[in-house]
C-alpha cells in the first residue's frame, strides 16, 4: 500500500471515529446514556450496526471517546486561560473561572468527566491510558501554574507543600460546589438559595486568598 493511499485511509477512518461520536453526542443528549442502543447511535450515524462495532464494542466505549473529546475540551480551556494573566495567581484564578464556564457552556462534557472514573474499570488498555493521559495533562497545567506562582512570588511557599496538592485541593473544592450549584437547579436546597455566579466568585475569592503570598485576605 502506498503511504499516499495508507494516508488518505487513516483519514477516512479518523472521519468515521469522530461522525460516530458526534452521532452519539447528540443521542445521548436527547435521549440519556441508559435509553440510548447501539442502533440509535448507528442510525443517527447513517451506518450498519456491524460498521459500529468494528470501531467500538459497546456504547460503553463510545462513552469513553466522549470522555476524551471532553478532557482535550477542558485542557484547551486551561490553556487558554493561562494566557489570560501573566502571574501564577493570576493564571489560576482565570483556570478556575474556565472550570465553571466548562460547566456551564459544555454540561455534557463536564457530565462524562465527572463520571469517567465508574466507565474505566472496563476500559480496553489503549482508551485507559488516553484517558488517563489526558487527565494528567490538565492536572500538569495547574501544577505549572502553581509553580510559577511559587516563582513569581504570588503564591506562598508556607501554605504550599507540594504543587500537585494544592493542584488537587483547588479543582477538588471548586468541582465541589460547582456539583452543588448542579444538583440544586430548579430545586429547593441550600445552594439554590443563593445566586450560583456570586457563590463561585466567592468561592474562587477564599480559594485564591488561601494560597496567595502575604496575609489571608
Amino acid at each position: 500500500m502506498t503511504d499516499k493511499l495508507k494516508t488518505r485511509r487513516e483519514r477516512e477512518k479518523q472521519a468515521r471515529y469522530d461522525a460516530i461520536l458526534d452521532a452519539a453526542e447528540k443521542v445521548f443528549s436527547e435521549k440519556g446514556y441508559e435509553r440510548t442502543s447501539m442502533d440509535d447511535i448507528a442510525r443517527r450515524a447513517s451506518l450498519s450496526r456491524a460498521l459500529l462495532y468494528v470501531y467500538f464494542k459497546d456504547k460503553a466505549a463510545i462513552q469513553r471517546g466522549i470522555v476524551l473529546r471532553a478532557g482535550e475540551s477542558l485542557r484547551r480551556r486551561f490553556e487558554d486561560a493561562r494566557k489570560t494573566a501573566d502571574t501564577g495567581l493570576g493564571q489560576l484564578s482565570a483556570i478556575g473561572r474556565a472550570y465553571y464556564r466548562f460547566c456551564q457552556e459544555e454540561p455534557d462534557y463536564f457530565a462524562a468527566l465527572t463520571q469517567a472514573a465508574s466507565g474505566l474499570q472496563h476500559a480496553d488498555d489503549s482508551q485507559a491510558e488516553q484517558i488517563h493521559c489526558s487527565e494528567s495533562a490538565t492536572m500538569q497545567l495547574m501544577v505549572d501554574t502553581i509553580e510559577l506562582g511559587l516563582q513569581d512570588g504570588t503564591l506562598s511557599r508556607e501554605r504550599i507543600r507540594t504543587p500537585l496538592e494544592t493542584a488537587l485541593y483547588l479543582r477538588g473544592a471548586l468541582h465541589g460546589v460547582i456539583m452543588g450549584c448542579r444538583q440544586d437547579m430548579g430545586q429547593s436546597g441550600a445552594f439554590a438559595e443563593y445566586p450560583r455566579d456570586a457563590l463561585i466568585e466567592h468561592t474562587m475569592m477564599m480559594l485564591m486568598s488561601s494560597i496567595a503570598a502575604g496575609p489571608r485576605a
